[in-house]
């Protein structure tokens, strides 16, 4: 009677919270609810519990609802994983376009950009003679 009593207050918080995720997110909420009162259905007539047990094919009751707990938590974890990913990529790519901002910026605030040297590939870069130089 104990567990009975400690299960439906743990079964009535997740249904609050269901109502309230239910303004936000109405699918969380629609799930949530119908999880908390097959829980508290199950919790008051467990007889049904094994019954529908052994119908699918599972010795217990108890046994039935674990299992669907266990999937249910790794679905959960999965789409929570899926979230994360998606923002840490979203979080890339602000940080990428920030920083290629931040480049064009301080590029704009330098002025114009300094005549540069050819560079040479594969040979060394040979210095003008001393005397076109000394012309100059």
């Amino acid at each position: 009677m104990i567990a009975q009593l400690l299960l439906t207050a743990f079964l009535a918080l997740v249904l609050v919270y269901a109502w309230s995720a239910h303004r936000t997110v109405p699918i969380i909420g629609l799930l949530a609810s119908g999880a908390a009162l097959a829980g508290l259905y199950f919790v008051w007539v467990p007889e049904h519990a094994t019954a529908l047990a052994a119908f699918v094919g599972i010795g217990r009751g108890s046994d039935l609802i674990v299992y669907t707990w266990v999937v249910i938590s790794l679905l959960i974890m999965l789409n929570l994983h899926l979230k994360l990913r998606l923002q840490l990529d979203m979080i890339t790519r602000l940080a990428r376009a920030v920083a290629i901002d931040r480049a064009k910026e301080s590029r704009r605030e330098a002025g114009p950009p300094r005549k540069r040297r050819p560079v040479m590939l594969g040979r060394k870069a040979e210095a003008p003679p001393i005397e076109s130089q000394a012309k100059k």
